[in-house]
């Protein structure tokens, strides 16, 4: 039964079917975060009010042609970036999340739309990030990754093979395919729950993972701010910031 409620409302039971908890049936999980997750930790999302695409175009920032046509300012901003999530600290959504991980004895995948690493400061062991690491840099000459905490702008050597000026950052850009997508399709095969928390169901193809889930019969559930693009698909929608509303969630499915 489909649902959608705010935190002030009275807390609702996840998917309670003619009364039976559906917490009893699942084992395996996969759970998609988005940019809500983060925002509470300091880091813009790109659609909000005052968020990234308001100061810079996506089209200026965040595709292959733009680095081809003006790579000092793509390397400026992903610098900028970089630098900006190695100041904040993972929240009380990240960290719920990651005992969850440690806690569930069935299978779990968590894949992040995110491109910082604060699932994995909070101790997220079972991660894929399906839009790249801003921790991370990518040499176009020999197609070689590797941890990143400095700067691209000053067009830095890379380890692997030497050359300089051929780094850029390991992010998929727009127009690009996200990493890492044939495990995600396994995982939500095997799965009987798929959550979606903090995203804004714009982005393809995460946004329509959802829709994957209902065609195989796998419960789903929404945690966001507020209503999402996709929000329509989910048999059920809980709506209130991240912190609030993913800890509850949490303490609720590990008590199933």
């Amino acid at each position: 039964m489909s649902g959608s409620y705010y935190i002030r409302q009275p807390k609702q039971v996840l998917g309670e079917v003619e009364g039976k908890h559906v917490g009893q049936d699942i084992k395996n999980i996969v759970i998609l975060t988005g940019a809500g997750v983060s925002a509470e930790s300091g880091i813009d999302t790109f659609r909000s009010a005052g968020g990234l695409w308001e100061q810079h175009k996506v089209e200026d920032v965040a595709t292959p042609e733009a680095f081809a046509r003006d790579p000092d300012l793509v390397l400026r901003f992903y610098d900028m970036r970089r630098e900006r999530i190695q100041q904040v600290e993972p929240n009380a959504a990240h960290y719920a999340l990651a005992r969850l991980d440690a806690a569930w004895s069935g299978n779990l995948l968590l894949v992040t739309q995110n491109v910082d690493d604060l699932h994995e400061r909070a101790g997220t062991q079972r991660l894929l990030h399906m839009h790249g690491e801003h921790l991370n840099a990518w040499c176009n000459a020999c197609d070689a990754r590797h941890p990143w905490r400095g700067t691209l702008m000053d067009r830095p050597a890379c380890p692997a093979c030497g050359v300089a000026g051929r780094l850029r950052p390991d992010i998929v850009w727009f127009g690009e395919m996200p990493y890492r997508m044939d495990e995600i399709y396994h995982a939500l095969e095997q799965a009987d729950l798929f959550v979606s928390i903090g995203t804004s169901g714009a982005v393809y193809p995460a946004a329509g993972l959802v829709r994957e889930a209902r065609r195989k019969g796998i419960k789903t559930l929404e945690l966001n701010l507020e209503p999402s693009r996709g929000t329509s698909w989910f048999e059920e929608s809980r709506h209130g910031p991240a912190t609030l509303m993913v800890p509850a969630w949490v303490e609720e499915i590990l008590g199933s």
